[in-house]
């Protein structure tokens, strides 16, 4: 029997984790070659990932390096891709979300007249620069994907406006679910220290911050924020694992290093990260993998953003966007400490990404388009 060979590309932490279980099932399929390419577009996040799910990539095109354009790493990984296009000519090349490695993997294939298949298509915010350059990024994606794996009908609402055909777009759910199902368990251990010290029947209130639209001041009034909020409530206790870019590690230092109840840690791995979410009151966030997350674990998220693209969550009241104003931000998580009723309300919100079964329908449709 001859195999259908599909490469699935990734090189963020991001990437990885949504693709985890979506690459899990391809292996498990008799009439699958799998191939998994890694650019390490991330290296130390990428890796751990890939040590979680257990998985080992075939072909790693390292192309990180310190304080890489966006240019050069593009360049990087187009390069070094398109050599391994050239060897392997999967039947499909399988990209995910809104990197860099994403439309690069979708543009080198096209180059090779290769099918492309698009997992987590048709988010939009309809503004180029927000998320930065991710919107970009997911919108030249889908002009180049043969086939679209949507996680919601709104998103496959955004790619049937935008004329792509409705008969190669396909709602999944969201992969992140899977991947997060697989993850939490109430009774894992934290290895951190800090961690293992919290006391989580307190108001422990998780914190990331890290976009780039978000550097400089915006930066500075969130921060001053958290700052102000831990210093009204003696209640609550902040974890706020910090990004490795020195912009936002200095800033944190300036700001938040010196105030009680406030724990600055590194990074989190995914499997200690998605158990922190699930022990948490409340999420404050620029993230936007979190937005899907959280709900599927019933936590409240603000999120620091001025637009979002998982605007489901939104209407379902499961998150709240709340820009990056000071007093905003202050506001908004002090009502959610106080009103019960508010709380509850978005804790107990539907959420719209799926059921965990996302990588499943992935699979088979693939085999339905490549085999059946």
């Amino acid at each position: 029997m001859e195999q259908i060979k599909v490469m699935t590309v990734c090189g963020t932490r991001p990437e990885a984790i949504k693709l985890a279980p979506v690459i899990k099932k391809l292996e498990q399929e008799a009439k699958i070659k799998s191939i998994l390419t890694v650019t390490g577009q991330h290296r130390q996040l990428l890796d751990q990932v890939l040590a979680l799910f257990e998985l080992e990539p075939d072909y790693d095109l390292a192309v990180m390096k310190e304080e890489q354009s966006l240019s050069g790493l593009t360049a990087r990984i187009l390069t070094k891709l398109d050599q391994i296009l050239s060897q392997e000519e999967p039947d499909l090349v399988l990209v995910h979300g809104d990197t860099t490695t994403t439309f690069v993997a979708s543009l080198t294939a096209f180059y090779h007249q290769l099918k492309v298949g698009h997992v987590e298509a048709g988010l939009r915010t309809y503004d180029k620069y927000a998320p930065y350059p991710e919107e970009m990024n997911r919108h030249l994606t889908g002009v180049l994907a043969d086939f679209h794996f949507a996680p919601t009908v709104k998103s496959r609402a955004n790619l049937v406006a935008e004329n792509i055909v409705e008969e190669q777009i396909f709602v999944t759910g969201n992969t992140v679910i899977d991947a997060l199902l697989e993850t939490v368990n109430p009774e894992y251990q934290f290895t951190n220290q800090q961690l293992r010290k919290l006391d989580f029947s307190k108001r422990v209130l998780l914190f990331t911050c890290h976009r780039r639209e978000n550097f400089g001041q915006p930066m500075v009034d969130i921060f001053k924020a958290i700052r102000r909020v831990v210093e009204q409530n003696s209640e609550v206790e902040v974890v706020f694992p910090v990004h490795l870019n020195p912009e936002v590690k200095g800033l944190a230092a300036d700001i938040l290093e010196d105030v009680e109840r406030i724990h600055l840690i590194g990074p989190l791995d995914y499997q200690p990260f998605v158990n922190l979410m699930a022990r948490s009151y409340l999420i404050v966030t620029d993230s936007g993998g979190i937005q899907e997350e959280a709900p599927s674990l019933n936590k409240p998220v603000l999120v620091l953003r001025e637009v979002t693209e998982r605007q489901e969550a939104v209407e379902t009241g499961a998150i709240k966007l709340i820009g990056t104003a000071s007093e905003q931000i202050i506001n908004q998580i002090n009502q959610l400490l106080t009103d019960q009723q508010q709380y509850h309300q978005m804790a107990q919100a539907k959420n719209p990404y799926g059921d965990g079964q996302a990588s499943q329908r992935i699979v088979r449709k693939i085999l339905d388009l490549f085999v059946n």
